[in-house]
């Protein structure tokens, strides 16, 4: 059994083709597939955060909205870019966000990708150079991990507006649980095993860095197994989590042999290429198009997807919420069964 979710990139495009033509299309169609998703048996809805662009990128109040909405599905990141977050400020809306959904609040968080602007934490009042910001991001993420267990640690004010109890102040609303539901984004082996040593479970995404000239999906299974082991080193009480996500496209029906039928072929194998100020090369995973019977035979032999419990699949939010909810039932359906799923 696995948990199944979506990654949606919250695209809004406005030329033709696009049903997701502004903002305000993207977050309330991001409520209704969520909302659909939750209907066909999907676990999770998950969200990529970007800025200055024309995505997703102020994720609290959407997963609050969605929340409010539904009763079931997880609801997360996948990720938050914490070179632009400010860890006290950011717990106050996570808190209050979890409450509202009633604990379901799924936060994937790191260092994030290349964005759309050169060094763009510098807007939101962090002037670091990109190799500062490295460490920074992960000083912020373990100051905001400490913030969620709760800990008392302000003085109060002697003169306080309202009247309290006695003792050091926290920051409020405070989650129970909330602790142990926060994902690092690891690119990287080593980066996975800081995170196991650090208590947050892991999100491995469609790439990864390229350590050895085996397939992607060998290198992110050895990336999984590497963090359960640094799990196990590291004593923690709960058990943790780890997901993967991927690129699968079935094609059933006209429209979608009309949209995914001619693939390129490069999608259909892995490749190998460098990011913006990665010094390492890194390797996508492939795209998994074609009927479903092919495609669970692919999926089979992924070596992540059987050290996962959660697989993300990547949608293409700008055809609407009808067809991604036509692509993930047809998943729930046809593929997951027989990969054994559900």
């Amino acid at each position: 059994m696995k948990n199944i979710g979506f990654l949606s990139f919250g695209h809004w495009m406005d030329f033709e083709g696009s049903i997701v033509r502004t903002a305000k299309d993207a977050y309330l169609q991001s409520i209704d597939l969520a909302v659909e998703a939750e209907k066909i048996g999907i676990d999770g809805a998950y969200y990529r955060v970007h800025h200055f662009a024309d995505q997703i990128g102020s994720p609290f109040p959407l997963l609050s909205a969605i929340g409010a909405k539904t009763s079931q599905i997880e609801i997360g990141t996948g990720l938050i870019d914490m070179r632009y977050e400010n860890p006290y400020m950011m717990a106050e809306n996570a808190g209050l966000t979890d409450i509202i959904t009633q604990g379901r609040v799924e936060l994937g968080v790191g260092r994030g990708s290349p964005e759309q602007v050169l060094d763009g934490w510098k807007y939101f009042g962090y002037d670091y150079s990109e190799e500062e910001i490295k460490d920074i991001t992960r000083e912020r993420t373990l100051e905001f991990l400490k913030l969620l267990e709760g800990e008392r640690f302000a003085e109060q004010n002697p003169q306080p507006m309202f009247p309290q109890a006695p003792g050091k102040l926290r920051i409020e609303p405070y989650s129970e649980g909330l602790r142990q539901r926060i994902w690092w984004g690891a690119g990287s082996t080593q980066t996975a095993v800081w995170a196991a040593q650090h208590g947050m479970n892991l999100q491995s995404s469609t790439l990864v860095n390229y350590e050895t000239n085996e397939p992607f999906h060998v290198q992110q299974a050895n990336q999984l197994r590497a963090f359960k082991e640094a799990w196990k080193e590291a004593g923690h009480d709960f058990e943790p989590r780890t997901l993967v996500t991927r690129s699968i496209q079935p094609i059933t029906t006209d429209l979608d042999r009309r949209l995914f039928g001619h693939q390129d072929d490069e999608m259909k194998y892995d490749q190998v290429g460098f990011l913006a100020y990665h010094q390492n090369p890194t390797i996508f995973g492939k795209t998994f198009a074609g009927e479903p019977d092919k495609i669970v035979k692919e999926l089979a032999e992924d070596e992540a997807i059987k050290e996962a419990d959660t697989v993300l699949v990547t949608i293409p939010n700008t055809l609407g919420v009808e067809y991604n909810i036509h692509l993930l039932e047809t998943i729930v359906k046809d593929i997951a069964p027989d990969l054994g799923w559900k």
